[in-house]
Order: C-alpha cells, then structure tokens, then sequence
C-alpha cells in the first residue's frame, strides 16, 4: 500500500484536524489503496493578520502552499499534496452600512501545475466586532478572545463556534473548505473537461 504525504502550511491544531477529518471522508476516492500521512510546516501567509477581503484570503493560503512546494523542491522531500489553509474577512457595504462576514479558504496543489481554491461559506460577524477588527484593524484572534471573555479561542472552537454557538466550528469550517478544494482531485473526471490531461494519477488533475 502506498502512503501519500500532504504538507499543510501550519501547525495549528484546528486546521491539522481539518484536513484529518476531511481525509477520512474524501481520502478512500482519492486513492482508495493509499494510506495518508498529514505534515504540518509553519509558514508565513504574505498577507494581514486578518485579511479583510476574498482575495486577500486566497492570496494567503496560496503562499502557504507554494512555500511548501518550494521547500519541497530545495529538499527532495516526498510530498504529494501543498496545502495552504486561511482564514479573513469580506467587507460589503449596503447603503451607509457595512457587513463583515467571517470565511476560510483552502488552496491545494499538487506541485505539477494542478491547483484548487475551496471556500467554507461565511457567518456575519456582530457590528461590534467587525468595528475593531475592520476599523481599529485588531487581530481577529484578540478581538473574538475579548469579545466572547475567553482565552486561546483560535486554537480551539474559533470566531465560528463563538459566532455560532459551536453549530460550527473553526475546525469545521476547514473541514469544508479542504473537501471543496480537493473536490477537482478526487472528482477528477467531472473536472477532466476543463483541466489539462490527467497526470499519473486519477485524482492528480484538478480546475487551477
């Protein structure tokens, strides 16, 4: 049996259980005779503390995984899947108001040119709240700690299970983004039409 080995660009526990989680519902589709093993690397995002748009959000996880690709290459490691995990805000304005909504974002690449984005969805975050961390540009990490009174809230539930009474949390949403960006890996032949020839194997080509 053969072992796959994804990178994920960090340490933090609620992601690493994501990808776990969603490896074990997508993982038997995406090579059903291969064991996987998940390696997390901590890596800079590029971007804000809290990214405080869609693109900014992408753009981080994006370079989590493409400094693992590169730290790959430099040193042979045997790493099949790049992983790059995000979390940041989307601004819209109705009228004189505006809403901040809460998402995360997964971006995965093979390190052969196959590449996906996979987004969680998104909750409102409460005006109070979206006042600090949008106009007095505080972490978000701090802001839901004080917020809520608790401690540690990134690395345990997050601003999702506060915001949602733990209906959904951090982890959660993750999850959801990682089964949405491999979804053009594992499902590669509903993608195969708009993607380029399949690599060696099935689940390796995917929508960039």
């Amino acid at each position: 049996m053969s072992k796959i080995i994804i990178a994920v660009g960090t340490t933090r526990p609620p992601k690493l259980k994501a990808l776990q989680e969603a490896l074990s519902i997508f993982g038997p589709v995406l090579e059903s005779s291969a064991t996987f093993e998940v390696i997390g690397e901590e890596v800079p995002s590029g971007v804000a503390h809290t990214p405080l748009s869609c693109a900014e959000t992408m753009s981080g996880a994006k370079h989590r995984a493409q400094l693992l690709e590169a730290r790959a290459r430099e040193q042979n490691l045997p790493w099949s899947f790049f992983v790059g995990l995000e979390g940041g805000l989307d601004v819209f304005f109705d009228g004189e108001k505006h809403l901040v909504f809460l998402q995360n974002w997964a971006y995965v690449s093979n390190g052969n040119g196959y590449s996906a984005y996979g987004q969680s969805g998104s909750v409102l975050l409460p005006e109070a709240l979206a006042k600090q961390v949008v106009d007095d540009r505080v972490e978000l990490g701090i802001a839901i700690d004080a917020f809520a009174g608790e401690r540690g809230i990134r690395d345990s539930h997050g601003a999702w299970g506060v915001l949602t009474r733990n209906l959904i949390t951090r982890q959660d949403a993750f999850r959801v983004a990682l089964i949405n960006a491999f979804a053009p890996f594992f499902n590669a032949g509903l993608y195969r039409g708009t993607a380029p020839d399949a690599h060696h194997r099935e689940g390796s080509s995917a929508a960039s």
